[in-house]
């Protein structure tokens, strides 16, 4: 995964030199102003890219330096140490299956950046899609990696005494919550769908998209679970978080909601940090 995030950023800088930013209202013909689908905050959005991005690649860099198990430890685990709606998941790891999954992981990095350049529409707000898309990527990434880091719980692989034993050790195995590549796969697809949605409000083809969207999530949650890499509940919250963050990351940018005098949307910090959304009644 570090490598496509390494992609998105170098195609994201390279946009931001070479492309055209279309934040301003457009004049039309009639002398009327045209209000743009997306505004972007640099206030806000800048910062936040930064900074998902950046905790991002620390998270990627602190995963990395994780230790294996022990033989002993893997053999001494017990199946009732897990919960019990994810207790029938164990299974022995699949090589074949493992690989097939990242078919439509791999698949779906690029689908915005392609799509987008596609669409006659869509295309004339290149930079600015891409901007957003890589801020949805990089806030599913922080969190993927704040999972990871901070909980290691072992994959389902792990637990069957079929599974290769280097495999099981390995630290790698230590990181099944939540799964990254249905996050990743969901956030990229909703995006598009959501998107498109946004710049064709009255055409059907954007149900097409939102199914495409559904079914390469799941088709990439049931490769994970087959191939012994995520439990349920694994997958569940992964198809939650890039579907939410594909879907409303464009949403929140929308022209419309952002020029309600009544809505704010501030950056947070302190314990924790992120997005707070207030509105005035």
């Amino acid at each position: 995964m570090p490598k496509q995030l390494l992609f998105l950023a170098a195609f994201f800088l390279a946009l931001s030199v070479f492309g055209q930013d279309s934040l301003t209202l457009k004049s039309s013909a009639s002398g009327t102003s045209q209000i743009p689908v997306y505004t972007i905050q640099p206030k806000v959005d800048i910062p936040l890219l930064a900074a998902a991005a950046g905790w991002t690649f620390y998270g990627f860099a602190q995963i990395s330096t994780k230790d294996g198990s022990s033989q002993a430890t893997i053999e001494n685990l017990s199946k009732s140490n897990i919960p019990w709606y994810d207790r029938w998941a164990v299974r022995p790891y699949n090589r074949s299956v493992d690989k097939l999954s990242y078919v439509p992981f791999d698949a779906s990095m690029p689908f915005p950046l392609i799509f987008c350049a596609l669409d006659k529409k869509m295309r004339k707000d290149y930079w600015k899609l891409t901007f957003l898309y890589a801020e949805a990527m990089a806030i599913t990434g922080a969190l993927y990696t704040s999972g990871v880091h901070y909980l290691s719980r072992y994959r389902p692989l792990v637990y069957s005494s079929e599974s290769p034993m280097d495999v099981r050790t390995s630290s790698n195995s230590k990181n099944a919550f939540f799964a990254g590549h249905v996050a990743l796969v969901a956030t990229s697809t909703f995006f598009v769908a959501s998107a498109y949605a946004d710049y064709h409000p009255d055409s059907k083809y954007k149900w097409v998209l939102y199914g495409i969207a559904g079914a390469a999530t799941l088709t990439t949650g049931y490769l994970r679970h087959r191939a012994g890499e995520h439990f349920p509940s694994d997958i569940l919250v992964g198809t939650v978080v890039g579907t939410m963050s594909g879907l409303l990351t464009p949403r929140l940018h929308q022209s419309k909601l952002i020029k309600n005098k009544n809505l704010s949307i501030l950056p947070f910090a302190g314990r924790s940090q992120g997005l707070a959304m207030i509105y005035k009644l």
